[in-house]
């Protein structure tokens, strides 16, 4: 009878057992199965390249007169070592070139004794140097990260391109890179109060300073109430700026031969000379800038006088562009290294460097322009273009120029 029993509480338990697995598994409780959370390790902050949380770091400026060996050898460097890494640098920087009040780094051992491990000069804010001062010596060139920032500026002149940047809040610098954009088209030595500019373009940052302006992609100079536009477009591989109809904005000339100076005084056949006092022709054009101020050719050409003129012109230089144009450099404080004449020099090369020698009551340079041998009033020189944008790219660049004139005008300029 016990066994009985037994059986029939047996027999009950598998039909609940069955019922429970198989008949009804919605009724059933879910076994979640946790898994173990994985450690997340968070990536290492670096510096140069370096991990810092690995060192103590001691930063510095290059004082007057330091070199390499008073900085290492204060931190315990033999001067063998020194030595070492001075030879090392040569293919990568050169150890002698170190600036005053340039930064530097030592990375140093986290325990007490703080030995130094790496040296960092930054050669400028973005360029730097990796000494590792341990067993293998190595010298490393690295680049900080750089990132661009897409920026829109427009602005209005009351005295220079420079000032109006610094009005507006824009880093001057880009008054330089307008220049050079236009310096075929635009003579900036005549911009006038009330030109305005509007421009489209990139600015390079490191650490959150900037470095520098990077790309210009399109911009609008308002000069005499005439517009002047410059687009970037990349032409067999070469990027370069074209206007509204595709032409080139870079002539076979530059229009003046000197950046960011003034005209002193003009092309003239009756001059009063500030020196002598008397009438005469003055067929150049005299632009007033300090002494040392480079002089570069407004053209490719070759050099064909180089001399002094004792009670006149003084050092001056004559370049041939082609067998039409000559241009002449007077009144030189110098010449550039390897200027004589037989030197083939190019477009933007500087030539010399503004002076008072002869007859001059400061420094200026007098600048002349011959065509067939005649002189010409140098801001009357129209140089032909060079190549527009080639039928074959027309359709790509008027996309191009036809959306960056829609975002230009969405830049409104100052109001007056």
């Amino acid at each position: 009878m016990k066994r009985y029993w037994i059986e029939i509480v047996f027999l009950g338990l598998s039909i609940s057992l069955f019922t429970y697995l198989f008949l009804v598994p919605a009724t059933r409780p879910k076994i979640e199965i946790i898994e173990p959370e994985e450690e997340i390790i968070p990536d290492p902050i670096l510096k140069f390249g370096l991990p810092v949380d690995s060192f103590f770091i001691e930063d510095g400026k290059v004082r007057r007169n330091q070199n390499l060996s008073d900085i290492l050898s204060k931190k315990g460097v033999s001067y063998q070592v020194i030595d070492q890494l001075a030879r090392k640098s040569k293919p990568i920087f050169d150890v002698r070139k170190i600036k005053h009040r340039n930064p530097f780094h030592f990375f140093l051992s986290k325990d007490s004794l703080k030995a130094a491990r790496y040296f960092v000069y930054e050669i400028d804010a973005i360029d730097y140097v990796v000494y590792e001062l341990n067993d293998s010596l190595s010298v490393n060139r690295g680049q900080k990260p750089i990132y661009t920032e897409l920026k829109t500026a427009s602005g209005e002149i009351k005295s220079s391109l420079w000032n109006a940047m610094k009005d507006n809040n824009i880093n001057p610098v880009l008054a330089i890179e307008l220049s050079d954009v236009y310096q075929w088209t635009v003579d900036f030595f005549g911009i006038q109060k009330g030109d305005k500019f509007k421009v489209i373009y990139e600015e390079r940052y490191v650490d959150s300073t900037s470095v520098g302006i990077g790309k210009i992609y399109a911009s609008q100079f308002q000069h005499m109430n005439e517009d002047f536009y410059a687009f970037t477009f990349v032409q067999d591989s070469t990027e370069s700026f074209f206007d509204e109809q595709g032409k080139s904005l870079k002539k076979a000339f530059l229009k003046a031969p000197l950046k960011f100076s003034r005209i002193s005084s003009r092309f003239s056949y009756s001059r009063m000379h500030p020196v002598l006092k008397y009438r005469r022709p003055h067929l150049g054009i005299d632009y007033a800038a300090p002494v040392g101020t480079p002089v570069q050719s407004i053209g490719d050409g070759v050099v064909t006088r180089k001399g002094y003129q004792k009670g006149g012109g003084g050092r001056f230089l004559y370049i041939k562009h082609n067998s039409v144009y000559t241009t002449c450099y007077m009144h030189l404080n110098g010449y550039a290294k390897g200027i004589a004449p037989g030197v083939r020099v190019r477009q933007g090369q500087i030539v010399g460097y503004v002076g008072k020698s002869g007859l001059a009551t400061g420094p200026h340079l007098d600048f002349r322009v011959f065509r067939n041998g005649f002189a010409m009033d140098p801001l009357k020189v129209k140089a032909p273009p060079v190549e527009p944008v080639f039928e074959k790219n027309m359709a790509n660049y008027t996309v191009l120029k036809d959306s960056m004139m829609v975002e230009l005008s969405k830049i409104n300029f100052p109001d007056s």
